[in-house]
């Protein structure tokens, strides 16, 4: 009975990395300055607060937020406010691209 206890929690202790979340990603990488709910910038209410949403099937994402009160609005409608969160990933990608198009290490060998 001890072998099997034993065995079992080696094994769990062994797969715990293969299920574990992905991280958050940084905020350096984060599109926007202001809070995605209420617009207002992010730390002009203190520090910004860091949120982790969570969804089966999808990676984990990071949303920042000026206030504690903005966290309740995102959760009554969370895929309008990842709507506007990836808009502003897009255009910053695309403002990206634009950059290295204009000094031309874009399509050079």
């Amino acid at each position: 009975m001890h072998l099997k206890s034993l065995l079992l929690a080696v094994l769990a202790f062994c797969s715990a990395p293969l299920f574990a979340a992905e991280p958050a990603p940084s905020l350096e990488n984060y599109p926007l300055k202001t809070c995605v709910v209420s617009d207002e910038p992010l730390g002009s209410m203190g520090d910004a607060i860091k949120y982790v949403h969570r969804e089966a099937g999808k990676p984990d994402r990071l949303v920042l937020f000026c206030c504690e009160g903005c966290i309740e609005d995102f959760k009554g409608d969370p895929a309008k406010f990842l709507a506007k969160l990836d808009a502003a990933a897009k255009g910053r990608a695309g403002k990206k691209s634009g950059a290295n198009a204009k000094d031309g290490s874009k399509g050079k060998s």
